[in-house]
């Protein structure tokens, strides 16, 4: 993975997001609170640096940018979206589709003084590649290859808690939002399992057991948790399987099949009420699966046979997605629920590195259909800001 040059120390900014354009040009206005950071609405920048962040719903370039996008990512009630490019970071409403923000030097422009280092918000220096970060309204999560910190924010930030972890070379990790529930998780010790904390009930300084989950027999590829931090949901390297698991109890609630052949998962994402969830992988295919009501999935043609074996039967109970739509294969992308047209019909939104921004509608009978198309790069030009 290509690493940003940072010797000897690597160095995560924090900045608050100034001028904002839509587009052809049109009104201008301030970023409040619904980026910046009330109830769990945070936007993820670990997009400062992309090129050491890879993350939960975001993708990172490993290979030659397309057109300059090197990482994209949801903010967590997936009303926005961040794309980090080789010349800055952009930011966009989904609904309606407009520009938001757009960072090339990391600083508050809004903060007094003529002195740049006067307009720095946040700085955590560390001497080790920063892979991801993570933040809700209260606490933001830093991720190392073997360790985790958790740091109080935004106000006179400091370190509440360090978890030493499996190696970890994508960065994997999820925090949730909820004001309720302030779960951490991320790639347990054992091969293929998942560790979860209560940064709540944890007390700073402390250790405590750790809650496991063995969800795989391989290692973890794809980790997400819903809003509410009740279920999360997981994928192994080898991409055939979503499993999601209570994570009070442990316990397995459902199978989700993407298919049959190997993949690599891009994003794993709960729709806002956890009744559905997609994923997307480098096979160019979203796949959609019902969560409230499971008899919306597909079966296997076998599973009226009969009773069958062992190594069979576990391909037959499977479930398969409700629905699915394509993007180019070659172009890698991030999934996320948009908003309900009616009550019958749900929406998901990918966006992807080629710059291309795709609408699908779905209904539960498993109709679906794209319902728009816009290019995000070519929304609003640089000469704009």
């Amino acid at each position: 993975m290509e690493t940003l040059e940072l010797s000897p120390f690597f160095v995560v900014f924090i900045v608050l997001l100034g001028a904002v354009g839509s587009r052809g040009g049109g009104r201008r206005s301030q970023l409040g609170t619904d980026v910046v950071g009330l109830g769990g609405q945070t936007p993820d920048y670990s997009q400062l640096y992309p090129h050491l962040c890879p993350g939960k719903q975001s993708w990172t370039m490993t290979q030659q940018p397309l057109r300059g996008v090197t990482s994209l990512r949801f903010n967590q009630d997936q009303s926005c979206f961040c794309c980090a490019m080789e010349t800055g970071v952009r930011v966009y409403n989904v609904e309606p589709l407009m520009e938001k923000g757009h960072l090339v030097l990391i600083w508050d422009d809004a903060r007094e003084g003529k002195d740049s280092k006067d307009k720095l918000v946040l700085e955590f220096t560390f001497t080790k590649p920063v892979l991801a970060v993570r933040m809700r309204h209260d606490k933001i999560v830093i991720v190392l290859r073997n360790r985790i910190y958790v740091y109080s924010f935004p106000d006179n930030p400091r370190k509440l808690f360090e978890f030493d972890t499996r190696d970890n070379p994508k960065g994997l990790c999820d925090l949730c939002p909820s004001l309720e529930k302030q779960l951490l998780v991320f790639p347990g010790h054992k091969c293929g399992s998942l560790q979860l904390v209560d940064l709540a009930s944890t007390k700073p300084g402390t250790s405590s057991a750790p809650f496991t989950i063995n969800a795989h027999q391989s290692d973890v590829a794809c980790v997400s948790l819903n809003q509410p931090g009740t279920v999360v949901a997981s994928a192994s390297q080898k991409g055939t399987l979503i499993r999601l698991f209570d994570t009070q109890s442990k316990e397995k609630l459902v199978e989700l099949r993407r298919g049959t052949d190997p993949a690599t998962l891009y994003c794993i994402n709960f729709s806002h009420d956890s009744s559905f969830l997609c994923a997307s992988s480098d096979k160019g295919t979203v796949h959609i699966f019902a969560l409230k009501d499971t008899r919306l999935n597909r079966r296997s043609a076998l599973a009226r046979v009969g009773k069958v074996g062992p190594m069979i039967g576990q391909y037959v109970d499977s479930q398969w997605s409700l629905a699915s739509f394509t993007v180019p294969a070659e172009s890698a992308c991030i999934c996320a629920f948009g908003r309900n047209t009616s009550k019958n019909v749900n929406s998901v939104i990918a966006i992807c590195v080629d710059g291309t921004f795709h609408k699908y509608v779905f209904t539960p009978d498993g109709n679906c259909n794209r319902e728009a198309f816009d290019v995000y790069l070519d929304i609003c030009d640089d000469d704009d800001f």
